[in-house]
């Protein structure tokens, strides 16, 4: 029993070491491995379509069918909406004048009449400066890529080779992800393979659940919001739309913070109460639609992660990885979730949770203490305690 505990045991530090090495791996060769990870999860994403097209016409056909469809819609990605939220952001600078008057001539006096807030908390004509010449230094998206990459010929190769990579590994992984998936899973030590692929299934749950029904819930609101404000005559309306459903993935936040940029874009732009309503109306109505039709549909309650959670999974993320840990922050949040879970599930079930205390706790110098011995009768616990919310 010994050596199977010890062997146990030592089963349980490689299993750490080897986190621990592939963590390190990670950390040191993050700049480089941003082309595979975005093809992995193209390739994550795609697998299931791929997966109902197989029986029909073969493997590589039906990859080669949706790979070019996903190339597609990419690029018209990048030819149509790209330039669209750069003449937004443009419009936006443009009217930021207005708001700056607005704010200086309204806003701020009214909150210094109701709440003694000092004209020099909001210093309006700073931030507007600053945007300003943040804006002109990097003189658009295509401006900033272009004067980088002419600055140094390995930076424009780097650049390109990295774009190029992107849909060619994406295309090898889709087209083999099954025999990969099937040889990672012949790898795992057969002693915990039961335990490994039910946390797998689970896993791949939350990330699907995340990566297709997240993203096509922020989609959807972005073009109602936008769509939404724009019939309502906010000029800003698209872009304020697509922020919200950028950072709906926190919950009410994208709501938050589209009502506050439409309710003041309303007021500036037309100065009555009406189109308060109306912006008003245009959140309520995406709200009552994500939580009743979007959100249940297409996410489900597989994922479980709270709002703080996933604020300070992105920051760490960021923090620790850059841009390659706001894109796995999320993902590898979902699976410590699911593990995290299990662990409680086992925590509950074990003796540690389950038995209790023979003895009672006896206050010197009370009456038990100088009376018989106290007998504390056993009880027996609850069996299948509620799992606490994920926080």
């Amino acid at each position: 029993m010994a050596e199977n505990g010890g062997a146990r045991l030592d089963l349980r530090w490689q299993a750490l070491i080897l986190l621990l090495v592939i963590g390190s791996v990670i950390y040191l060769l993050s700049p480089v491995l941003m082309p595979f990870v975005v093809a992995a999860l193209f390739a994550y994403l795609l697998d299931p379509v791929v997966d109902r097209l197989e029986p029909r016409m073969g493997r590589s056909i039906a990859v080669s069918l949706v790979f070019l469809v996903a190339t597609i819609l990419v690029v018209a990605f990048v030819l149509v909406l790209v330039p669209f939220i750069e003449r937004q952001i443009s419009n936006f600078l443009t009217q930021l004048p207005v708001w700056v008057n607005w704010f200086q001539t309204r806003a701020t006096p009214w909150l210094e009449a109701r709440f003694g807030i000092s004209p020099g908390v909001l210093d309006t004509q700073k931030i507007f400066e600053t945007l300003q010449a943040n804006w002109k230094e990097a003189g658009g998206f295509a401006a900033t890529v272009v004067a980088k990459v002419s600055k140094s010929g390995m930076a424009l190769v780097g650049w390109v080779l990295n774009l190029v990579m992107i849909p060619v590994v994406a295309f090898y992984l889709l087209r083999d992800w099954d025999v990969l998936v099937a040889r990672i899973h012949a790898l795992i030590p057969r002693s915990i393979e039961p335990v490994v692929s039910r946390l797998a299934g689970e896993s791949d749950e939350v990330l699907g659940a995340f990566l297709r029904g997240q993203l096509s819930v922020m989609v959807a609101l972005g073009v109602f919001y936008g769509a939404g404000l724009w019939l309502i005559g906010i000029n800003v309306g698209p872009l304020i739309g697509m922020i919200a459903g950028l950072i709906s993935f926190v919950p009410y936040l994208g709501a938050i913070t589209g009502v506050l940029m439409g309710v003041i874009a309303a007021l500036v732009q037309y100065q009555d109460w009406a189109h308060v309503a109306l912006v008003l109306g245009v959140f309520v109505v995406g709200q009552t639609l994500e939580g009743y039709v979007l959100v249940p549909k297409l996410v489900g309650d597989k994922i479980g992660l709270h709002p703080v959670a996933v604020i300070f999974a992105v920051l760490a993320g960021g923090e620790l990885f850059g841009f390659l840990g706001v894109l796995l922050a999320l993902p590898v949040a979902s699976v410590v979730m699911v593990v995290l879970r299990y662990l409680y599930e086992r925590y509950t079930q074990s003796e540690l949770y389950t038995t209790r205390a023979q003895s009672g706790i006896i206050v010197p110098g009370s009456e038990e203490a100088a009376g018989p011995a106290v007998v504390v009768v056993e009880t027996a616990a609850p069996k299948n305690p509620e799992p606490p919310s994920a926080a």
